[in-house]
């Protein structure tokens, strides 16, 4: 009796443990949609923040590359006031995640995008893909700003 009842406690307790350290959204009490300490939309501090995207569908695929600026939204970013007002949304958008996160295996596909620039007088040189459950939830965020992302060939 004693080792049924391990049979079922053990992977269950493995389900919950996981489950609790999934989603920053859970870590700090806020919903995902609601981030800690947001604040209405707050013009940039300077004409020149100025955003270079690539997006490839994969590491090898040829990139698209455009420019955006969001005071006004503008630059060569086909959809620039959808990528603005996520940007404004997402209350540190560029910042990577931690590297001692616990994150799920969820593949989300081999698409990469670089952003180069600066935002709000910060110097932006990051990575985002969708390699695992935090890099696609990071991706997620800001995906107004990788356009249509280019099919896979």
């Amino acid at each position: 009796m004693r080792y049924r009842t391990l049979l079922f406690v053990a992977p269950g307790l493995a389900v919950l443990l996981s489950s609790a350290a999934c989603g920053d959204e859970q870590a700090n009490g806020n919903p995902a949609d609601k981030p800690s300490g947001a604040t209405s939309v707050q013009p940039s501090d300077s004409p020149a923040d100025t955003l270079t995207i690539e997006v490839k569908a994969s590491a090898e695929a040829p990139a698209k590359t455009w420019t955006l600026t969001c005071e006004p939204p503008g630059g060569g970013h086909p959809k620039a006031a959808e990528a603005c007002a996520a940007l404004a949304k997402t209350k540190d958008p560029f910042k990577p995640v931690p590297k001692d996160q616990m994150c799920t295996k969820i593949y989300g596909g081999p698409a990469v995008a670089t952003v180069k620039g600066t935002w709000h007088g910060k110097e932006i040189d990051t990575t985002f893909t969708r390699k695992d459950g935090c890099q696609l939830h990071r991706w997620t965020q800001v995906a107004p700003l990788f356009g249509n992302v280019p099919k896979v060939r």
